[in-house]
């Protein structure tokens, strides 16, 4: 037996879309009230009203809104199915939607999409780089990297690499303000912060073999990681940041690594998707790409790139 579920949420998309039942009715060859019968189906079925009626206009109320953004998304996911089908096993194909930080995406992802773009011209990317961390169930995204802690869910991860954290200032702010030899010093600093809810202006340091948080204070916080690294090479401050986001800067001597010996600070970065019994091809050849040469990247050993003392990427896993 046929199930419904599709038309009927292609017939809502249109509704929602035109705002009223005669013009979605237009769209799909339905009569204005077969097209209202069909919405009070779906709301009889669910038990929610999606739909406000009124004489004006049709408004959808917060249930509609969430069954319209999952409407959208498992449709889109049929489309990107029937398209890989109907192409064989040849070629993955689809829209990848990906959600990473701006450094992250700016010193990681984007050198490698040239050559991911050549090897599989029938995948289309939608990349989000933020800061912010967002839901990627709401916010429909098909491949998140994250770092730190991984969240309790039904999300699959494959681990990138541990990246270390360092505390880097440009040669100008140094020789005005003088170099941080102890953790204490970082009291008379500007530290360079963000500005986003979960930041802490604390920075995890090293005091006499024990490690603690060390609350700091600046005059400037930024939503990014990328501004934090620029306004570092403008001599506005101390900054505390990625290994991988400012190890060229350090090659090159225009940010200068201070207070080492007190850093005991890494996080673990990881690709995370959602947790699908078989994720879709694209997903699969996205990632079966990007993992070892970010990896590579996350540790210092890719062709290339300036030598670490970072710790060195874990070897290949998944949860």
């Amino acid at each position: 037996m046929s199930d419904p579920r599709a038309w009927e949420m292609t017939v809502f998309l249109r509704v929602a879309a035109r705002g009223s039942f005669s013009a979605a009715g237009r769209d799909v060859g339905m009569t204005p009230s077969a097209t209202a019968k069909l919405i009070t189906r779906i709301e009889e079925r669910l038990g929610v009203r999606l739909v406000e009626r009124s004489t004006r206009r049709l408004r959808l109320t917060a249930e509609g809104e969430l069954y319209r953004e999952r409407a959208e998304a498992l449709l889109a996911e049929l489309d990107a199915f029937d398209a890989e089908v109907a192409g064989g096993a040849r070629c993955p194909a689809g829209t990848i939607r990906i959600n990473v930080s701006v450094p992250f995406g700016r010193h990681c992802i984007l050198p490698l999409l040239p050559e991911f773009m050549a090897a599989y011209p029938d995948i289309r990317l939608d990349l989000t780089l933020t800061d912010e961390v967002v839901d990627l169930y709401a916010a429909q995204v098909d491949i998140a990297v994250r770092a730190g802690p991984l969240p309790d869910s039904a999300l699959l991860a494959t681990k990138l690499g541990d990246v270390r954290r360092r505390i880097v200032a440009s040669p100008d702010y140094l020789a005005r303000r003088g170099t941080p030899r102890s953790p204490a010093d970082l009291e008379r600093h500007d530290c360079l912060g963000f500005n986003f809810r979960r930041a802490a202006a604390v920075w995890p340091l090293r005091t006499g073999g024990r490690l603690t948080d060390r609350e700091v204070h600046g005059r400037i916080v930024a939503n990014n990681g990328e501004t934090v690294r620029h306004m570092a090479l403008l001599g506005l401050g101390l900054a505390r940041l990625a290994e991988f986001h400012i190890r060229a800067d350090l090659a090159a001597g225009r940010l200068v690594s201070v207070l080492d010996e007190a850093m005991a600070d890494s996080e673990a970065f990881h690709a995370l998707y959602l947790g699908r019994e078989r994720a879709p091809r694209r997903i699969r050849a996205f990632l079966d790409f990007m993992t070892p040469r970010l990896r590579a990247m996350l540790a210092g050993t890719a062709p290339g790139a300036p030598a670490t003392s970072a710790s060195p990427g874990s070897p290949p896993d998944g949860r």
